[in-house]
């Protein structure tokens, strides 16, 4: 066996990183990735009950350049889900829904909802109904259909028993 000189340097541990450097790192990241993931702000709620009063204050009110309705329901839906984050149904939906709904809604050409019609309401479920239109109203103003100077767009709600939706635009699928 051959021996080791004694004028060898004793053997290096590893070099160790101060603690808090991937702490910080992780943190950092996590900043990031929330910035990306903020969605709009919700406009500021009108003190009148009716909307389009006459003094309220408009609010900022970007344009879709949708040329279809169909198309604007897109914009519509992810309007809905910047302002509803926090109720939007995550992952596929299960087997068997509490309520779907068929809505048809009407924008004019400063995105204020003018109508709301349904198409396939959930009798079964009038407290849904009422929420549903509430939410709606509330989304108000929407993307101004600048290419379509109003318009109207159909979407179907998806409603989970937990009270958390999907739209149909922008569903994630049932399992």
């Amino acid at each position: 066996m051959p021996q080791q000189s004694s004028d060898a340097p004793p053997p290096r541990e590893p070099a160790r990183r101060p603690f808090w450097l991937p702490a910080s790192l992780m943190a950092m990241v996590a900043a990031i990735v929330a910035a990306c993931k903020s969605g709009p702000q919700a406009p500021p709620p009108q003190d009148s009950g009716v909307p389009g009063a006459a003094g309220a204050a408009p609010a900022a009110v970007r344009a879709s350049a949708a040329a279809t309705p169909r198309a604007y329901r897109q914009d519509a839906a992810r309007h809905l889900y910047g302002l509803n984050a926090q109720r939007i149904y995550q992952g596929k939906l299960p087997p068997l829904l509490y309520a779907i709904g068929v809505l048809e809604v009407d924008i004019d050409r400063n995105g204020r909802v003018t109508a709301l019609r349904w198409m396939r309401a959930p009798r079964h479920a009038p407290e849904v109904v009422a929420e549903i239109e509430r939410t709606v109203r509330a989304a108000a103003p929407f993307p101004m259909p600048a290419r379509m100077q109003r318009v109207t767009y159909t979407d179907t709600w998806l409603w989970d028993k937990s009270g958390n939706f999907q739209l149909d635009t922008l569903t994630e699928g049932q399992l």
